[in-house]
C-alpha cells in the first residue's frame, strides 16, 4: 500500500540544510535535525527531540519528548571524529532517552537493532550494539562497546559494565550490575549478577517443544552447576550435545572472545569454577 500521508515539520522544529527527509516523517514542535541526519518514511519526532551527528532513523521509528540521538559521545579520547548511529526501523525511544555516536576507537558505529523499545532515560553509549527486538526497561545505562543479542530483555536501572555481552533472548533482572557476559536465554539478577536458570518461558515462545527445553535445561544444569572445571564441561557438552542449534549456540557464546569472561555464578552459591 502506499503511503499518502505528506511530510509535516512544525515551525518551531529546526533542519538543518543537508538533512534528509522522507516522505511521511513527522516532525513535531522544537525539535532539532543536523546536516547529516537521514529520517527514513514515517519517522516520527514526537516533539523537543535532538538528533545530530551522522545518524540514520529507520522507517517507522518513533523518538519521545527530550530524547537525543547521535550527539557525540561522553569519551574524553573523542575529537569530533566522524562517526555513526544506526537507529532500527520501528524501534521506539522515549522520553530523555540518549543514544550516542560511535568512535573510531571502537566500531565507529552505534547500533539499535529494529522493532527495539527503549523506555525513559535508557542511556546507550558510544559503539553498542543492539540487537532486533530488545526491550530496555526505565534507567538502564549500557556503557561503551556493550553488545545486546536479539529479543533481550533489560531490567529497569540495570547498569551494564563497558564490553559486556548479553546473548540473545537473556533477560536481566531491575537493579542487576552485569560485568560479566550473559549467556543466551540466561536470567540474572542480583547486585553482581547471578545466574537464576534459562529463560524458559521466551524459548516456549520460540516454539520449542517441552523435550527440546528439557535438553536445553539440562544443558544449562550440567554446564553451570555439574562437577569439575568450567572449560572441561563446555567442552563435553560440545560433543554430547552437538545436534541442539540452541545449545550450540550457546556454547558458540562462550567460545567467542570476551573482555569479561561469561558468568558463571548461580544464585545461592553452586556456582561453575571459572
Amino acid at each position: 500500500m502506499l503511503n499518502t500521508v505528506q511530510t509535516t515539520i512544525h515551525p518551531t522544529a529546526v533542519i538543518a540544510a543537508g538533512a534528509e527527509i522522507a516522505h511521511g516523517v513527522k516532525i513535531g514542535p522544537f525539535c532539532t535535525v543536523g546536516p547529516k541526519v537521514v529520517l527514513e518514511a514515517d519517522v516520527e519526532l514526537v516533539s523537543h527531540v535532538a538528533i545530530d551527528g551522522r545518524t540514520r532513523v529507520g522507517a517507522g521509528a518513533k523518538l519521545f519528548p527530550f530524547c537525543t540521538v547521535g550527539l557525540a559521545p561522553q569519551d574524553l579520547k573523542y575529537k569530533g571524529e566522524d562517526t555513526e548511529t544506526v537507529i532500527g526501523p520501528r524501534t521506539q525511544i522515549r522520553e530523555h532517552a540518549s543514544i550516542h555516536r560511535g568512535t573510531v576507537t571502537g566500531t565507529g558505529v552505534t547500533k539499535i537493532g529494529a522493532d527495539c523499545l527503549l523506555m525513559a532515560t535508557v542511556h546507550v553509549a558510544h559503539d553498542c550494539d543492539v540487537g532486533d527486538g530488545v526491550i530496555i526497561s526505565n534507567n538502564v545505562a549500557l556503557g561503551g562497546h556493550v553488545e545486546i543479542g536479539p529479543r533481550a530483555i533489560i531490567g529497569g536501572n540495570a547498569a551494564l559494565l563497558q564490553f559486556v555481552r548479553v546473548g540473545t533472548g537473556a533477560m536481566v533482572g531491575g537493579l542487576t550490575g552485569v560485568t560479566r557476559d550473559v549467556i543466551p536465554y540466561a536470567r540474572v539478577f542480583g547486585t553482581r549478577a547471578e545466574l537464576l536458570g534459562l529463560n524458559l518461558i521466551g524459548l516456549r515462545r520460540r516454539g520449542l517443544e517441552k523435550a527440546q527445553l528439557s535438553r536445553v535445561n539440562a544443558a544449562y544444569k550440567f554446564l553451570f552447576t555439574g562437577p569439575g572445571v568450567f572449560a572441561e564441561r563446555v567442552a563435553k557438552a560440545r560433543f554430547g550435545y552437538q545436534d541442539d542449534a540452541y545449545v550450540t549456540g550457546i556454547l558458540d557464546f562462550i567460545a567467542t572472545p570476551s573482555k569479561h569472561g561469561i558468568l558463571t555464578n548461580v544464585a545461592g552459591g553452586a556456582g561453575a569454577d571459572d
